[in-house]
């Protein structure tokens, strides 16, 4: 059991429910206590970020780029323009393996760049190292 001073509030920006199934699982299957929100697309990420359905201290976005209406990185731009959420963590989950998406998303302050893996297996042990290394961090 995670200490709860040290638990981490995990928005998943991510329109594929094959992927936010695979994320709960991994968790679950990891034992990673963090609670989990979710959101379809960038603009309904950003109205979860600045609303009050999550809370607002030790937050972490997950966040896709290929998605409908506002993609992961124009939502990255955004967030980074809001005073209020400009310090938020963001980790990029992606099929994306582009040089350009990759270049742009450090551009524009991401903790991390990773690439969905294939397997399940493979999946738990990244959410787990994650998990790992956002335990370890002082969050803004």
């Amino acid at each position: 059991m995670t200490d709860p001073s040290r638990l981490i509030n995990v928005l998943v920006v991510e329109d594929d429910l094959v992927d936010v199934k695979n994320i709960q699982r991994a968790f679950e299957k990891g034992r990673i206590d963090n609670p989990l929100f979710y959101a379809e697309d960038g603009l309904q990420g950003l109205e979860t970020l600045r609303g009050d359905g999550m809370p607002r201290e030790r937050r972490l976005v997950l966040l896709d780029i290929n998605m409908p209406r506002m993609n992961g990185l124009e939502m990255l731009a955004e967030l980074r323009k809001d005073p209020q959420l400009k310090a938020t963590p963001v980790v990029v989950l992606t099929t994306s393996n582009d040089d350009r998406d990759r270049v742009e998303a450090y551009d524009l302050g991401v903790a991390g760049y990773l690439l969905k893996p294939v397997s399940f297996e493979a999946f738990v042990e990244l959410m787990g190292a994650m998990n790992r290394y956002w335990a370890l961090v002082e969050m803004p």
